[in-house]
């Protein structure tokens, strides 16, 4: 049996996880209360900067599984992704360009 409830219930949304499988979504002010009672937009922005998970987007709206939230605590809070630009992502997909000596 599913259950659907909305996001001001608290209740589960969606389809019962199978055992042992957390589907827990967060909404932001659930985010907020984990980290501590930070703001909304302090989360948006670290999500933004690649520092703590995105989360997923659902019909417009971001929500973030407890699991990935709580293991990245677990972890130190590290950064998600290292960021770069599109020309260095590019040219470490192509490899290690040699260079030839310059000579007369």
């Amino acid at each position: 049996m599913s259950t659907i409830a909305n996001e001001a219930d608290g209740h589960h949304v969606g389809p019962e996880p199978r055992p042992g499988v957390s589907a827990e979504l967060l909404g932001i002010r659930d985010v907020c209360a984990l980290l501590g009672g930070c703001s909304a937009r302090s989360v948006y922005r670290l999500c933004d900067a690649d520092k703590m998970p995105f989360g997923l987007k659902l019909n417009g709206m971001r929500r973030w599984r407890r699991a990935e939230l709580v293991a990245w605590l677990d972890a130190g809070c590290p950064p998600v992704r290292v960021a770069c630009s599109p020309a260095r992502r590019r040219a470490a997909a192509a490899g290690p360009v040699s260079r030839g000596q310059g000579g007369a």
